[in-house]
């Protein structure tokens, strides 16, 4: 398979909401929620928002979509361009976070490893 996501997927939603009609009515209700127009965020902001975590998230439909939208709301090119470079940002700064993670999980580790390593000497 030379490519996973195709566009022509989306003719497959139909049949996914057929299939599981109580998951997918929830969903396009959080979705309707999240999406509406009348919040306080306004609708331009909600949908560099949306692009952002579509960035994150890697959906490429998502991204498609909420560009759309966005251009719609009046985004400009060099909004969607910021829009981009926070995303990849708090990304990196995730990595980071998990990074920390990391590093205390590797202290423990090693604690652990050095104390069996001193109960396996004290046999002998």
């Amino acid at each position: 398979m030379s490519e996973y996501q195709r566009p022509e997927d989306l003719s497959l939603a139909k049949d996914l909401v057929c299939l599981a009609p109580k998951e997918a009515h929830a969903f396009l209700a959080l979705k309707s929620a999240a999406e509406r127009s009348d919040g306080v965020i306004p609708e331009k902001y909600r949908e560099l928002i949306s692009i952002a975590v579509a960035l994150t998230t890697q959906c490429s439909y998502c991204i498609d979509a909420h560009t759309k939208n966005a251009v719609k709301a009046g985004a400009s090119r060099e909004e969607i361009a910021e829009t981009v470079f926070i995303a990849s940002a708090l990304r990196a700064g995730a990595a980071v976070g998990h990074g920390l993670l990391a590093m205390r999980l590797f202290d423990a580790a090693s604690s652990a490893n050095d104390q069996a390593s001193q109960g396996i000497s004290n046999i002998y």
